[in-house]
């Protein structure tokens, strides 16, 4: 992965891709657990590439590749977020269901929507992504202690979720 990130950012186009193409799935779990739209998923995942593509060259360290991308991938989340917030809605249109999901992981989808933000993106980065929390607070520029506290609230949020779910089953 090293000198792929290398030779990306000696400008080899074909590199590049090759790299984002590794990191796709990665950049959209996170920007979804960020954002519910799937186009605003996709708008900041293609702002997300072309800022990694324009500042390629910057990036000191190609080990701190991940975080690095991450980081750029959170903060282009907010933008939309903000541009979102400055937009009046007259009315909402419901999302449409695709017919041809599959209906995985439901329970884990529907838990993960009631947590706030802050909660839900540090349960994807750690538990999907596989960071660990020292990454995690470089990422979000948060001390790591605020990080395991954030961490243990989720666990213990979504372990209420799943136990008032289990008693209105019984």
């Amino acid at each position: 992965m090293i000198k792929l990130i290398k030779k990306a950012q000696g400008g080899d186009a074909d590199a590049f891709t090759d790299l984002m193409d590794c990191h796709m799935q990665m950049m959209y779990k996170t920007a979804r657990a960020i954002l519910y739209s799937d186009e605003d998923v996709a708008d900041a995942v293609q702002d997300t590439i072309l800022c990694c593509w324009e500042n390629l060259a910057t990036l000191r360290k190609p080990s701190g590749f991940r975080s690095w991308l991450i980081r750029i991938l959170v903060n282009k989340c907010n933008d939309v977020l903000r541009k979102k917030q400055m937009f009046v809605y007259c009315s909402e249109v419901p999302e449409l269901a695709d017919p041809s999901q599959e209906f995985e992981n439901v329970e884990w989808k529907e838990a993960l929507k009631t947590l706030d933000e802050k909660y839900r993106l540090v349960i994807m980065l750690y538990y999907v992504e596989g960071f660990k929390t020292r990454e995690i607070s470089q990422i979000l520029e948060l001390p790591e202690a605020t990080i395991r506290t954030r961490l243990s609230r989720a666990r213990k949020k979504v372990a209420d979720i799943y136990q008032l779910s289990l008693q209105s089953i019984l």
